[in-house]
């Protein structure tokens, strides 16, 4: 072989190297300038309001759970729903509201007012209810507390 040889001796490998180096980082610096550019709303405008209405939110729970448990209960046969406050409510004037609250469609919600009898319970008619899952949320106050309990049923 003579040096003439040598040099008309062409690889093309090198380029395709470098070729595939440019276009990977290219298409990175393309994903980085897009995610760069993304709006993300992860953090609202009033952050420190929502968070000190959460705190609010989690003492209530917490308020209801040092109380006694809330029992709510779905009878399927007699389609209602049972509500039975603790017992150490009793003989105090309890105000509230139940919301009984779908997931799947906001149209369904329902807001009724929380009307204890003299055990401290209350009947929900279900009937009328569309089947599948609800969360029934209950508010109330007594002896100027607020108390929240909250509990998933599915009618069926």
């Amino acid at each position: 072989m003579t040096t003439t040889d040598k040099n008309k001796s062409f690889t093309l490998w090198p380029y395709a190297i470098v070729v595939a180096m440019v276009l990977f980082m290219s298409y990175i610096a393309m994903f980085v300038y897009k995610a760069m550019n993304l709006e993300v709303d992860l953090v609202s405008k009033n952050y420190y309001e929502q968070e000190i209405q959460y705190q609010d939110h989690m003492n209530k729970v917490g308020r209801t759970k040092a109380a006694g448990d809330v029992a709510m209960a779905y009878n399927e046969e007699a389609q209602h729903i049972l509500l039975q406050l603790p017992e150490s409510f009793k003989g105090q004037a309890v105000n509230g509201t139940i919301t009984l609250f779908r997931p799947s469609n906001d149209k369904l919600d329902q807001e009724l007012p929380l009307q204890l009898g003299r055990d401290q319970s209350q009947l929900i008619e279900a009937a009328a209810l569309e089947k599948g899952l609800w969360k029934v949320r209950v508010s109330f106050t007594a002896e100027s507390e607020s108390y929240y309990a909250e509990q998933t049923i599915q009618v069926k």
